[in-house]
């Protein structure tokens, strides 16, 4: 199994002044848009989300995306060293994606074909 990219979640107070820093940092253009009652931007290897605590603690409790060429290869390998199968993979607008807690408790959204 190979990570192809890793996508970290951040979540922010104030999603203007946080883009300000962040596109600094990386050099690269924010995407911004809004997704299930939070404001979302996309700037290289982050995502910055803010909203309401009730849907932001919820999007927080998964701490990255990582991209891999073969999500169920990818899953299957995390199930069988003691990782939990959060939420099957499943299709989604932006490709099929599964959610696994990993033995350390760490919780990763996968996103593979």
């Amino acid at each position: 199994m190979t990570i192809d990219s890793v996508v970290l979640r951040r979540r922010v107070d104030e999603l203007a002044p946080a883009l300000d820093f962040y596109v600094r940092l990386t050099g690269l253009p924010a995407t911004r848009f809004r997704l299930a009652g939070l404001d979302l931007a996309s700037v290289g290897p982050f995502l910055l989300f803010s909203g309401p605590d009730k849907i932001a603690e919820r999007f927080a409790a998964v701490a990255a995306t990582l991209f891999v060429a073969d999500l169920d290869s990818a899953v299957a390998h995390c199930a069988a060293f003691g990782g939990e199968v959060v939420a099957a993979p499943a299709p989604t607008p932006n490709g099929r994606r599964a959610v696994v807690r990993h033995p350390d408790g760490g919780v990763y959204e996968y996103v593979g074909a």
